[in-house]
């Protein structure tokens, strides 16, 4: 029984060592690797106060500035899991803070709270990146228990 699907059918070009099928795929993904590499993307760079170099890392729509963090290895205080009930993820919002979330009445509680506040002071828990945007934040000076 013969398939419906027509045959697949694989080429060699003899003179360049390869298939034309590799030939045009290879083509097909260089293209593709430059579309996906001109589309704008949410960065965030994150600045320490202890004198590490700067960090810059690629976002999702959706992730919060404490997602980001932590998913790059870099170390953020989130004593609560990350759902706005402390003030352990404080971090400043030095560049982009026009263009995230308002901040709530409740955040800014729990920044009140915070070891030296700023006016540019966020919960990086509550920062989602909701669009194409750069953010630059600097981390302040954390207390890790047993340190």
């Amino acid at each position: 029984m013969r398939s419906s699907r027509p045959a697949f059918r694989r080429s060699f070009d003899a003179g360049a060592g390869r298939s034309t099928f590799a030939a045009s795929n290879a083509a097909f993904f260089s293209t593709y690797k430059f579309l996906v590499l001109s589309v704008p993307a949410t960065t965030i760079t994150f600045q320490f106060s202890d004198g590490q170099p700067a960090q810059t890392h690629v976002a999702a729509a959706g992730e919060s500035v404490l997602d980001v963090a932590l998913n790059n290895g870099i170390q953020l205080q989130h004593n609560c899991g990350g759902v706005c009930g402390c003030s352990t993820c404080h971090i400043y919002v030095n560049a982009g803070g026009d263009d995230l979330p308002e901040i709530s009445d409740k955040e800014e509680d729990f920044i009140d709270r915070a070891e030296n506040p700023r006016i540019n002071s966020r919960l990086a828990c509550q920062c989602v990146l909701e669009k194409d945007m750069q953010v630059t934040v600097t981390i302040p000076p954390q207390h890790f228990l047993g340190h």
